[in-house]
């Protein structure tokens, strides 16, 4: 995939360039809890500055509707933003104001506060539009989401003869992505968690062309023995995606692709248990549900890894937020820390896991992208990128 990048920007000194961002980060009583995402915006910005551009800058926190939200007001990120780029961010109360104040980088409100940004509005997009002479696309996080922000937009500019391009962190995560797709050094692991295997069986379904060993934990794993005539208690299963599975694993099999399930998981009465029992994960009593891969699945990941050229992370191992369910996914965090293989991280919750073990420096991509991340692994088109491509007219 060709994409227009800053180095097709031409000269911006004394120009107005609008950013579309990521900025989507937790907010807990009006502080920012995790600036991951915002140090990640730091580098295309700080060139544009380098530069001479002033800056627009633009993104959405949370789902308000379409509709202002008090809570979900972008003022507190600004704040983060200026102390990391050393300069004041003015913050404006408005998603499109007529006028925009004289500051070198201002901030709009949040996007999503205008129906007309998830509804892909030309018009919406228009008014964005006229705050500045070029665009660039910084949020990786929603290039798969057909918004007036990242579609209409870099579109409607685009074709009035203004520049839209793609900022560094688009690029470094298209670069390493097409390298998963493309050319992996092998053998090649992925690892997938999370809740529900309706989310990510086209993901699975993608990856079993590409990878030598899945491994599957989280809750997803359950329905994937369960389908197998497991007995999972009471753990998070989804019936109506049995045949699919077997069909799956019956694609791994015919592909030679090697399908690790958990061998033993930690198991409670409830969620809000404050302890398990490591239990065998395809005999689980009726009156127990399985939160967490348990210590011979961390042992036999950890043996997979070990091997590894390249390992693809998304979705942690169970409910890693409460200590007692958090060992599975620690465990696996360090495993692929440990491991020689060129690594990749994404999805909130991973990212948070490996955030939490103090892991970041061990992983050489985090990607702050996480369903985004999928999309293009699965190899869908995706707006926010497609509309970027050099082979557009």
């Amino acid at each position: 995939m060709g994409l227009r990048l800053l180095d097709q920007l031409g000269d911006v000194a004394g120009r107005r360039v609008f950013v579309r961002a990521d900025l989507n980060v937790p907010i807990a009583d009006g502080v920012v809890a995790d600036d991951s995402r915002i140090r990640a915006s730091v580098s295309t910005l700080s060139e544009l500055r380098d530069r001479g551009a002033d800056l627009v800058l633009a993104s959405h926190l949370g789902r308000p509707k379409g509709a202002v939200d008090e809570a979900l007001r972008l003022a507190p990120v600004g704040d983060v933003l200026g102390a990391l780029l050393d300069h004041e961010v003015m913050c404006v109360r408005d998603v499109t104001p007529e006028v925009l104040p004289g500051a070198p980088i201002v901030l709009l409100e949040n996007l999503r506060f205008d129906p007309g940004e998830e509804a892909n509005d030309p018009a919406f997009a228009g008014r964005l539009a006229e705050l500045a002479d070029a665009y660039v696309d910084d949020a990786f996080g929603a290039v798969h989401r057909a918004h007036a922000s990242v579609s209409a937009l870099p579109d409607l500019m685009h074709a009035s003869g203004r520049p839209a391009v793609a900022g560094r962190l688009v690029e470094r995560e298209v670069d390493v992505l097409t390298r998963l797709l493309h050319a992996p050094d092998r053998p090649f692991v992925a690892i997938l968690g999370g809740a529900k295997v309706s989310d990510k069986l086209a993901v699975i379904d993608s990856l079993l062309e590409r990878v030598d060993v899945l491994l599957v934990g989280g809750a997803m794993a359950f329905t994937l023995l369960a389908a197998q005539g497991a007995r999972v208690g009471r753990s998070l299963v989804e019936p109506a995606r049995f045949d699919e599975i077997r069909r799956t694993l019956a694609e791994a099999r015919d592909r030679n692709v090697e399908v690790a399930l958990p061998l033993d998981v930690v198991a409670a009465p409830a969620i809000d248990s404050e302890d398990g029992v490591v239990v065998s994960a395809t005999d689980i009593a009726k009156d127990l549900a399985g939160f967490d891969i348990g210590p011979a699945t961390v042992a036999a990941f950890r043996e997979h890894l070990a091997h590894a050229r390249t390992v693809l992370w998304n979705g942690p191992m169970g409910v890693f937020e409460r200590e007692p369910f958090a060992a599975g996914t620690r465990g696996v965090a360090e495993a692929i820390a440990a491991s020689p293989a060129f690594s990749v991280v994404g999805g909130g919750d991973s990212l948070a896991a490996v955030h939490g073990a103090g892991l970041d420096a061990a992983f050489d991509h985090l990607s702050t992208g996480g369903g985004a991340s999928l999309a293009f692994l699965e190899g869908r088109a995706l707006p926010g990128l497609s509309v970027l491509e050099d082979d557009q007219p």
